[in-house]
């Protein structure tokens, strides 16, 4: 069982990360022109949009998880 303060810390890192994942994803769209104008990117750029969207996926998920064992944690 974790400490009462390291619970509040661990649950406001998970909420941290959740929404920079949530930031991520609301960004690709504004970000993604920009990219696409850089000559030295325009044949990567299908890559590019995977290597984002992995990386908001990753962001949401370990949020959650984050979470999930905070909860967990706190209930038992």
């Amino acid at each position: 069982m974790l400490p009462k303060d390291n619970l509040n810390f661990q649950f406001v890192w998970g909420v941290v990360l959740f929404i920079a994942g949530i930031g991520v994803f609301v960004r690709i769209p504004q970000v993604m022109p920009q990219i696409r104008t850089i000559p030295h990117f325009a044949g990567a750029i299908g890559f590019i949009y995977f290597c984002f969207y992995l990386l908001g996926i990753l962001l949401v998920g370990g949020g959650l998880k984050k979470l999930v064992n905070v909860y967990k944690n706190y209930k038992g």
